[in-house]
């Protein structure tokens, strides 16, 4: 009986190991500072948070820049033409994995958070904390100017620059209406959208992508 077991152990171990650790491994195309896509896989970098595409920050001496795309065209950067390696942790309810991914050895998600173009995202993991940490000491990247939280960005926080500039329609597209029939968010494809004039006194508000709309609560027009 004791052979019988052992034998079965062996031959059923690798199965139990690969079913439990995913690793997915290719050519990445970046999506934005938190996100990429490796074939069919859509990998958000697990315990980050980068600022939104449509987001400004304000640098050392004031001056308004596009922080999200800095964190974007950065990992862009860092892959260049590399391949990525991802340990996948789990999976987001958006259905994109969660993965902690390397490039030529560099860990993009601490590499990101040490240089201050990203944070870490507390909320779901401390694994970045020490990185961050150094970033606040050396005033890297966000760090050396101002800049509102991505998690309380995307609750519609803004910077008092942001504020006083208009939104640029080329960068967050996606108009959230607020009706008779709850926050309803158009995209430039909804039968609707031309006729939906978006009025911020009223709590209505400009969204980058889908998912930063439903992650705030709203949701699509019923066609």
């Amino acid at each position: 009986m004791r052979i019988l077991i052992f034998t079965l152990f062996l031959f059923l171990s690798p199965i139990t190991l690969e079913a439990g650790a995913m690793m997915v491994d290719g050519k990445a195309k970046v999506v934005d500072g938190d996100t990429i896509a490796v074939g069919e896989n859509r990998i958000r970098l697990h315990g980050i948070d980068a600022p939104e595409s449509g987001q400004s920050c304000d640098n050392a001496i004031g001056l308004s820049y596009k922080c999200g795309q800095a964190a974007t065209d950065r990992l862009s950067a860092i892959i260049g033409a590399n391949e990525v390696r991802c340990d996948v942790k789990n999976e987001d309810r958006y259905g994109r994995l969660v993965a902690v991914c390397f490039s030529n050895k560099i860990n993009l998600n601490e590499q990101l958070v040490f240089e201050g173009l990203v944070l870490a995202y507390q909320k779901y993991s401390a694994d970045f904390v020490n990185a961050e940490n150094i970033a606040k000491q050396n005033a890297a990247g966000l760090w050396g100017g101002k800049f509102v939280e991505p998690w309380e960005w995307r609750r519609g926080e803004r910077l008092k620059s942001e504020r006083s500039s208009s939104v640029d329609p080329k960068a967050c597209r996606i108009k959230g209406n607020i009706s008779s029939s709850g926050k309803i968010y158009h995209t430039p494809e909804s039968p609707w959208y031309g006729r939906t004039k978006i009025n911020t006194s009223k709590g209505e508000r400009w969204f980058c992508s889908i998912e930063e709309a439903e992650a705030e609560g709203w949701r699509a027009i019923r066609q």
